[in-house]
């Protein structure tokens, strides 16, 4: 099966449908630094900076023959002899995630942000090049209208793909990665389309309505065949500690990750080129801590702490903006409502030794006017992995995650490398993407390898 990876990231989604058997006819990503790990671990040895910026000044031609456009979708639309060279392919599928930030809830939402005229470039490549499945992946946001009576997005872009090339049956899909065999949750939209020629002579329709993943055991009814088949039950999904507990930079290591991880590494390590997995030494690819100020270190105990006796993270953000003697008697009474648990999180080592006094005044020393950060929980998947490295407070060290333990809740190998920068400074986010940007843009390879298995079993 021949596919093209327009706005491809780091490459998640790649890897999937790779290792479901797909072969990449061409990657197009216009960040450089994005586009250098796809390359460096789905193409060809990328880790040479000299040779890297060689590869940059190649024309896009150049590039198109070594599978990876460092480039916008618009400038390849723009190169007739690469385009016609692609129409020769007959590709099978096109697949991809045009950037989201346009559509996300999480940023600001506007009709007129340049992000959302992405998607219709996408379908201008599909009208040019025709080929057999679509399938588009985006945030839920694009699942909403911006104003009241207009439209999603999603809509839209599902009635324009029906309509593109030869016309196409159109399914779409709300998919979560945890339902595939992430430890993370993590929706996504799809549009899955189908050339109709090729639909009416499988006898292949789409229902009317979005389909919703679920796990194996809690589903109710048929999955489309325009939709990726969840591979996970309830009983059996795989947690943070199952993803991460073999990677503790601080105590000893556990070894309940041990199972997922070598399923992990079995399933997509053979995917990435060789000249990447040679290099892997173990456990140490982009595992690397942050460094963190006391009183921010201070501030993570904190956290977990409120999180293990169950009173809500915000509670640092709340007390902030009270006097300090409203302050004081709002944390006396949250600490002897829960004081039960208080004694249960110090008989495991939290604060041991401390009176609740004492407990109160080091909540006091950590009130924060930030947003609040959350702590995972150490028994259930993670939350949707984000680009930011801030977010999230890892349930036993007081630190946040390394983007190797992030790659691990997304269903990236230990083999597969990050490069460029980790992170970046908030005036060139817009422009740069650190390694925990490429990780938190990408599609989770286990959800790719579910609509790899999904095209597979359609056409062939």
């Amino acid at each position: 099966m021949k596919y093209v990876d327009l706005f491809s990231g780091c490459g998640g989604l790649s890897l999937g449908v790779e290792t479901s058997g797909a072969e990449l006819v061409l990657a197009v990503e216009k960040s450089d630094q994005a586009a250098r790990t796809f390359r460096h671990n789905l193409v060809s040895d990328a880790s040479s900076d000299i040779a890297w910026q060689d590869y940059l000044k190649l024309s896009l031609s150049e590039q198109a023959v070594q599978k990876v456009i460092v480039d916008e979708v618009q400038s390849l639309l723009n190169d007739a002899q690469v385009m016609s060279h692609l129409l020769d392919e007959k590709l099978d599928f096109v697949v991809g995630g045009p950037p989201c930030q346009g559509f996300s809830l999480a940023g600001l939402r506007r009709p007129d942000d340049v992000r959302n005229q992405l998607p219709y470039q996408y379908l201008e490549f599909v009208e040019k090049t025709q080929p057999k499945m679509v399938v588009i992946e985006n945030v839920l946001g694009m699942g909403q209208s911006f104003s009241k009576g207009a439209d999603s997005s999603f809509a839209q872009l599902q009635i324009a793909l029906s309509q593109t090339g030869p016309g196409y049956e159109v399914q779409g899909v709300q998919a979560d990665a945890v339902h595939y065999g992430a430890p993370q949750h993590r929706p996504r939209l799809l549009i899955v389309g189908l050339d109709k020629r090729i639909a009416r002579e499988k006898n292949i329709s789409s229902s009317n309505s979005l389909w919703k993943s679920n796990y194996t055991d809690l589903m109710t009814g048929q999955v489309p065949p325009l939709a990726p088949k969840p591979t996970v039950g309830y009983q059996s999904r795989n947690l943070v500690r199952d993803a991460v507990g073999d990677l503790l930079l601080q105590s000893p290591r556990s070894r309940r990750g041990k199972s997922y991880v070598e399923e992990l590494n079995a399933t997509f390590g053979p995917s990435i080129v060789p000249s990447s997995s040679a290099r892997l030494s173990s456990r140490s690819f982009n595992h690397f801590g942050r460094k963190h100020r006391e009183s921010t270190i201070n501030r993570f105990k904190i956290y977990q702490f409120l999180k293990e006796v169950g009173i809500p993270e915000r509670l640092l953000r709340q007390i902030a903006d009270m006097t300090d003697e409203v302050a004081r008697i709002f944390v006396d009474s949250e600490l002897n409502l829960h004081a039960v648990a208080v004694k249960e999180a110090q008989a495991k080592g939290m604060f041991s030794g401390f009176s609740l006094s004492e407990i109160r005044d080091k909540i006091l020393e950590s009130s924060t006017r930030k947003h609040s950060q959350k702590v995972l929980s150490w028994d259930e998947p993670a939350r949707t992995v984000v680009t930011l490295p801030d977010d999230y407070v890892h349930p036993r060290e007081p630190r946040v995650f390394t983007v190797r333990e992030l790659a691990r809740f997304q269903g990236f190998p230990d083999s597969f490398e990050y490069l460029g920068p980790e992170t970046t400074g908030a005036h060139r986010r817009r422009f740069e993407v650190p390694q925990y940007s490429q990780v938190g843009n990408a599609v989770s390879p286990w959800l790719g390898l579910a609509i790899g298995k999904m095209i597979r079993g359609i056409l062939h």
